[in-house]
């Protein structure tokens, strides 16, 4: 599975960024696609954000991402986007596109199956 991530940069506190997740698999009606996080330089591991069903498009978040992230999909173009409203520092972290096509599962690492590269965001305070 490629998954290529865009859209990634510096943005300021209480700003907002829109992140792109371009799939060149094929998906399923399985399928489910989302964002994980992690910060640059730490050990902790991948954080997950939000993640949506290719099918129905049901949309599941972190507790922490509730309110502020919006995860949409365009199912003609193969893409997942992310939009975070009111970014703070704390949200600097490298964004991960994640997929699985695994069945009756949510997107979590252990059933992530493809990765993206990782796009960076910065928030600047």
């Amino acid at each position: 599975v490629q998954l290529v991530e865009s859209g990634g940069g510096l943005v300021q506190t209480e700003g907002s960024l829109r992140l792109s997740c371009a799939s060149s698999a094929r998906t399923f009606s399985s399928t489910k696609m989302g964002w994980f996080r992690q910060s640059p330089g730490k050990a902790r591991e991948r954080e997950f954000v939000a993640a949506i069903s290719w099918r129905g498009g049901f949309t599941y978040y972190a507790a922490s991402a509730k309110g502020r992230v919006t995860i949409s999909r365009d199912t003609e173009k193969n893409t997942v986007y992310q939009q975070m409203n009111s970014r703070k520092p704390e949200d600097r972290a490298i964004y991960y596109c994640a997929s699985t096509a695994q069945i009756n599962v949510r997107l979590t690492l252990e059933y992530c199956e493809g990765w993206g590269q990782g796009t960076l965001v910065t928030v600047s305070s």
